[in-house]
C-alpha cells in the first residue's frame, strides 16, 4: 500500500464499529457489530466487557477477509469508544464486574455525599468546588453519570468488587490492555473522574486532595500518559488471533467525543461540530480553559497535543427514533409488526411529506434525563399538541425536530462560551445519513449544515488520523483537508418563524413542567 493502514476501533454504546483506515483518513473497509445495553434498576446500565471483546474479534476477522488490505500493511492500532464508563479489573487484566457505562446513574447519592455540605453553590461545598473548577475545569456532575460516580457506586453498593480491583479503567483503556497488556489511561478519557489537575495540558496528573475528596486510592488508577502518544505494540498472543504483524503500534487513542472532534475535520480553534448518534453533542476546540457551570459544560484537555475542547453531552437524540421504531411502530409484542429492512429510509420519506413545524407538534427528546444545556435526571420527552389529526408521519418529523429544537437550546449556550456565533456546523454521526435531518437541522438553527461524507465513520476517522499524527505520518493543519463534505444545506427562510415560534415553546414546556418531572421522576 502506498500509505501506512491503521486498524481503527470505534466502540459505540449501541454498535462496534472496526474499520481499516489510511494515514490520510480514507475508510478503505469496515466491519459493525450490534451492542447490547443491560438496564437495571435505579438508573443502572451496564455492558459485558467479553461482549464487546468477541465483536471486535468477530468483526476484524471479516473486516482482514475483505481483502482491503493485507494484514502485514496495517502498522498501527487505534481505539475510540463510548466514554464515562467503568471497567473494574484484576492484576491480571481480567473485568470482575460488568462495564459501569455513560448511562448509569446510580451513583448519584455518593456524589452527593462527597461533593456536598457546607456553605454550597449549586448543591456543591464551596470550597471543594473552587478546587475542582481551579484544577480540572469541571466537577462531578450530580446526576452520577461520571466515571467517578460508578467507582463510588461500586465502593459502597459492591465492596468486594472495589476491594478486589486492581485498577479502574475507561472503555478505551480497557480495550488498550486487552491489546497491550498495559494499565494506562489519557489525559482525555481520565477527566471525568475528576481527580486530575488538568492546568498543565502537556502533563495531566492526580492531586492528591482531589483524590481525597472523593475517598478513592491512588493506586486503583491507572498512570497517565497523552492521548497522541505510543502506548505499545500488541502483545504475542493478538498478533496470532487477529492474524497480525508482531509490531503493529497501539497509540493511546481517546474517547469518542475527542475522536469525532477529530473526524469531523473541524480541528481549528472555534470551528464547530454537531455529532447525532444514540446521544449528541455540539462541541469545538478554544484557545482557553473555561468552565460554564449552570450549562453543565467545560474546555477539557483534547485529544490534540496542548489543545482544549469545549466538552458537552445530550442524553438521547438518535436513541429518540429508534426508541420509536422499536417501542412505538414495530415492538415485539402481540401485534407483531414486521419491522422493515430500511425504517430509517422509510421514516424520512415519511417526514419530508410532512410541513415544517409538523402542524405544532413538538418532541421533547429527554428520554433518560438531561445533561446539557442544563443537568436534569429527572427530566423526560413526550409529545405536546397532538391531535386526531396527527399521523404516523407527524410523530417521526416531531421527533427530528425535538431533537434538532433541543441542540438549538445547546448551541446557543455554546456561542455565549465561545463569545462568537456560530455560522456553519459539520455534521457527524448516523443522523447525519438523513437529508431530510440535514435540512431540519439547517432551518432550526438557522446556520449552515456541512453533511460530512462517511458521517459514521468520524469516530474510525478520527482515531485513526490522530494514530498517524502520533506516529508523524500527518501534521495537525492538514486534518481538514482530509475530510470530504457530502453536500451543504443553507437555512430555508420560509421556516424561520414557525421554527423560531416551536423552539420558544420548546423551552416553555421544560420550564413548565421542570416540577411535575421532579414529582413523577425525583
Amino acid at each position: 500500500m502506498s500509505q501506512p493502514i491503521i486498524l481503527a476501533i470505534d466502540l459505540g454504546t449501541s454498535a462496534l464499529k472496526v474499520a481499516l483506515v489510511t494515514a490520510r483518513g480514507e475508510i478503505l473497509a469496515c466491519e459493525q457489530e450490534t451492542q447490547n445495553v443491560i438496564l437495571l434498576p435505579n438508573g443502572g446500565a451496564e455492558q459485558n466487557p467479553d461482549d464487546w471483546w468477541d465483536a471486535i474479534a468477530r468483526a476484524t476477522k471479516r473486516l482482514l477477509a475483505q481483502n482491503r488490505a493485507r494484514a502485514q500493511d496495517i502498522a498501527a492500532l487505534a481505539c475510540t469508544t463510548q466514554w464515562s464508563g467503568t471497567v473494574p479489573v484484576d492484576r491480571a487484566g481480567n473485568a470482575i464486574h460488568n462495564a459501569i457505562i455513560w448511562m448509569d446513574a446510580r451513583g448519584a447519592p455518593y456524589i452527593k455525599q462527597v461533593a456536598g455540605g457546607g456553605i454550597a453553590i449549586e448543591g456543591y461545598n464551596a470550597r471543594r468546588l473552587m478546587a475542582w473548577l481551579r484544577k480540572t475545569g469541571g466537577v462531578p456532575t450530580r446526576s452520577g453519570k461520571d466515571s467517578i460516580a460508578h467507582i463510588l457506586w461500586l465502593k459502597n453498593e459492591r465492596p468486594e468488587i472495589y476491594n478486589a480491583a486492581h485498577k479502574f479503567l475507561e472503555p478505551k483503556d480497557y480495550l488498550n490492555l486487552r491489546f497491550t497488556g498495559k494499565f494506562a489511561a489519557g489525559y482525555d478519557s481520565i477527566i471525568l473522574h475528576w481527580v486530575t489537575d488538568n492546568r498543565n495540558i502537556a502533563r495531566v496528573d492526580y492531586d492528591a486532595r482531589l483524590l481525597n475528596f472523593v475517598g478513592v486510592a491512588r493506586e486503583k488508577m491507572p498512570d497517565l500518559q497523552a492521548p497522541h502518544t505510543l502506548l505499545g505494540t500488541i502483545t504475542p498472543a493478538i498478533a496470532r488471533e487477529f492474524g497480525l504483524r508482531a509490531d503493529v503500534r497501539v497509540v493511546m487513542g481517546t474517547p469518542d467525543i475527542q475522536s469525532a472532534a477529530i473526524g469531523s475535520g473541524a480541528t481549528r480553534d472555534f470551528d464547530a461540530h454537531l455529532y447525532i448518534g444514540t446521544s449528541a453533542w455540539l462541541c469545538c476546540h478554544v484557545p482557553f480553559k473555561k468552565t460554564d457551570l449552570a450549562h453543565n459544560m467545560a474546555s477539557l484537555p483534547s485529544a490534540l497535543p496542548n489543545r482544549y475542547l469545549l466538552t458537552n453531552e445530550q442524553e438521547t437524540a438518535g436513541a429518540c427514533l429508534t426508541y420509536l421504531r422499536d417501542n412505538l411502530f414495530y415492538p415485539d409484542d402481540a401485534l407483531k409488526t414486521p419491522k422493515p429492512e430500511g425504517a430509517y429510509r422509510a421514516f424520512d420519506a415519511l417526514a419530508a411529506r410532512v410541513s415544517a413545524g409538523s402542524d405544532k407538534l413538538i418532541f421533547t427528546p429527554w428520554l433518560y434525563g438531561e445533561r446539557t444545556p442544563v443537568e436534569n435526571h429527572s427530566v423526560r420527552g413526550g409529545f405536546f399538541n397532538q391531535s386526531l389529526q396527527t399521523t404516523r408521519a407527524h410523530l417521526i418529523r416531531a421527533v427530528m425536530e425535538g431533537v434538532a429544537y433541543n441542540a438549538r437550546w445547546l448551541r446557543d449556550a455554546v456561542e455565549k462560551f465561545c463569545a462568537r456565533k456560530i455560522e456553519y456546523l459539520n455534521f457527524i454521526g448516523g443522523g447525519a445519513n438523513s437529508d431530510v435531518w440535514c435540512q431540519i437541522f439547517a432551518d432550526v438553527l438557522n446556520c449552515e449544515i456541512r453533511q460530512v461524507r462517511e458521517p459514521v465513520q468520524a469516530n474510525a476517522r478520527g482515531v485513526a488520523l490522530l494514530a498517524a499524527l502520533s506516529l508523524g505520518w500527518l501534521q495537525i493543519d492538514e486534518i481538514p483537508a482530509q475530510v470530504a463534505l457530502q453536500n451543504r444545506f443553507a437555512p430555508n427562510p420560509a421556516h424561520r418563524k414557525i421554527y423560531d415560534e416551536l423552539f420558544a415553546e420548546f423551552l416553555n414546556l421544560y420550564a413548565a413542567n421542570q416540577k411535575i418531572y421532579r414529582r413523577l421522576n425525583g
